[in-house]
């Protein structure tokens, strides 16, 4: 069954805060990612899951960060109060205690914080995961692949209160993110395109691309 593109307005949407202003940003350099908090077993599918949705992009995990050595740091915890007592955190959010309560305070399960480069594109995440019930029933390919796409560019706030940019294969048991935000995020790292902007009209140019390139998939397809 043939998807339908997303429209100029649903993308504009997507990169626009709580008071409605457009900004839209993609990484600028090559994702190096650490996870603190799981084991082994957890790690490697849970890095395959992010690398498959780094591929979307065109993109491949980095061993290392040049500059910073790792720039999507992942921290895994089961309750909020553990983050005072990771070495260094502090230095990265700023305020972490009050995070920490306004977290609390609002049951949330995850937070993620962006850092820029000069050009305005993304240089670091920092992404914070509470396993709670909902979090830890998810597989974890399902985990890495919900949390990678909404790290891999810089999504408004409420981008998918009204839907989710993944689902679930279920005779297959995996997850994957929805053509049309697949053909999306390949748009987005288009090369002739830049790795920010504020002014929504970009998002007239995400959409003449990511619907052709969902075109494309389409057509593709199996019947």
């Amino acid at each position: 069954m043939s998807e339908t593109a997303l429209t100029p307005e649903q993308i504009t949407e997507l990169f626009s805060d709580a008071d409605g202003q457009f900004r839209f940003a993609r990484w600028g350099r090559p994702i190096a990612p650490v996870v603190f908090g799981v084991d082994d077993a957890t790690l490697a599918p849970l890095k395959d899951a992010m690398a498959t949705v780094a591929g979307i992009a065109n993109m491949k995990l980095a061993e290392t960060d040049p500059e910073l050595g790792a720039n999507l740091m992942v921290f895994f915890c089961a309750d909020w109060a553990e983050l005072g007592h990771v070495p260094n955190l502090g230095k990265l959010i700023p305020d972490l205690a009050a995070l920490q309560a306004t977290l609390t305070r609002a049951g949330a399960n995850q937070y993620r914080t962006f850092r820029f480069d000069d050009a305005g594109a993304i240089r670091l995440c920092v992404l914070l995961l509470k396993m709670d019930e909902t979090l830890a029933e998810a597989p974890v390919q399902a985990l890495g692949c919900g949390q990678m796409t909404q790290s891999i560019l810089l999504w408004g706030e409420g981008a998918f209160a009204k839907n989710s940019p993944i689902a679930l294969v279920r005779d297959r048991g995996f997850c994957i993110v929805k053509p049309p935000f697949a053909a999306l995020i390949r748009a987005a790292y288009d090369p002739g395109l830049p790795g920010s902007a504020s002014d929504a009209s970009h998002a007239l140019r995400l959409a003449a691309r990511a619907g052709l390139m969902l075109k494309d998939m389409n057509n593709a397809a199996p019947i």
